[in-house]
């Protein structure tokens, strides 16, 4: 089964491909490989326009959603 998650807000549509490619871009960026990423977390916030992350149980961070 495919499935794709969108998460529309006053306008915005962003969906979880797009966010999980801008976190690996960010991993990558930071000298990581993507095979060390076991497990990610992710957590929407569109009235703040900002999707957080959780990478391992460890690794923290957020990213703009445009």
């Amino acid at each position: 089964m495919k499935t794709s998650l969108f998460v529309e807000y006053q306008g915005l549509q962003v969906n979880e491909k797009d966010i999980v490619a801008k976190i690996k871009e960010i991993w990558l960026n930071d000298g990581n490989k993507i095979k060390d990423i076991k497990d990610l977390k992710l957590y929407v916030k569109p009235e703040e326009f900002m999707a957080y992350y959780v990478i391992n149980d460890d690794i923290s961070g957020k990213i703009e959603l445009q």
